[in-house]
């Protein structure tokens, strides 16, 4: 699924460079689950925005199903982010003035489908969530497990091939935390997803196949 190949991130700051990510090579094989922990700083965010292609490495390549995003022009990734990669965030990210099913419906505006189309997969999207029956309530009469449950579903809607998190359950507490991970990996093993998640919680990514440490830029493997 993603090959990255000395995959570095210079940011400059006043009057020195940052680096974010130094000569990265990372294989992640399709359908995965990987679980990305470090310290505060030490990369993790960058790393998941180069997988996201929501940003370009300042020197090697990062190939997304043969790919090469580093490359590509920025109409073409915009498609990629559309139409491959679904994400979730911590905080949820909803539209507060719109309904569950017009969060998710909202997913799917770029794509030029039609109104019926983006409703009959929406509430798809929010049954396979277990919010069947939470369609038209705000971001604001809903739970924080439930909001991150219209969250999952607004990143499914696309029917992506990678699903990226980024500490998709640190504003949960310990029982909506292993719900939702309970619905991620369910969510997963059924569609055939890569699913790549940040995370500070060791019960989190001890759940993943494979764990990935990263610190000062540089990426090793957990055991």
């Amino acid at each position: 699924m993603y090959e990255l190949t000395t995959v570095s991130k210079d940011y400059p700051q006043s009057r020195r460079t940052v680096t974010a990510l130094s000569k990265v090579t990372l294989s992640i094989p399709d359908g995965q689950f990987v679980a990305i922990q470090g310290p505060t700083g030490g990369g993790k965010s960058t790393l998941l925005q180069m997988l996201g292609a929501l940003d370009r490495p300042t020197k090697g390549t990062i190939a997304l199903g043969g790919s090469e995003l580093s490359t590509l022009p920025d109409r073409a990734l915009t498609r990629i982010r559309a139409r491959e990669i679904g994400f979730v965030f911590q905080g949820f990210n909803l539209i507060p003035t719109l309904t569950a099913q017009e969060n998710v419906e909202a997913a799917l505006v770029p794509s030029r489908i039609s109104a019926s189309e983006r409703s009959r997969r929406a509430t798809e999207a929010l049954e396979s969530v277990g919010l069947a029956e939470r369609g038209t309530h705000l971001p604001a009469e809903l739970s924080g497990g439930q909001q991150q449950r219209v969250a999952i579903a607004r990143a499914l809607v696309k029917e992506p091939e990678v699903l990226l998190a980024d500490e998709p359950t640190g504003n949960l507490d310990e029982q909506t935390r292993d719900e939702i991970m309970d619905l991620l990996e369910g969510v997963r093993r059924d569609r055939g997803l890569t699913l790549i998640i940040v995370t500070h919680d060791s019960a989190v990514a001890r759940r993943a196949e494979r764990r990935l440490h990263i610190k000062q830029g540089k990426v090793t493997e957990m055991s």
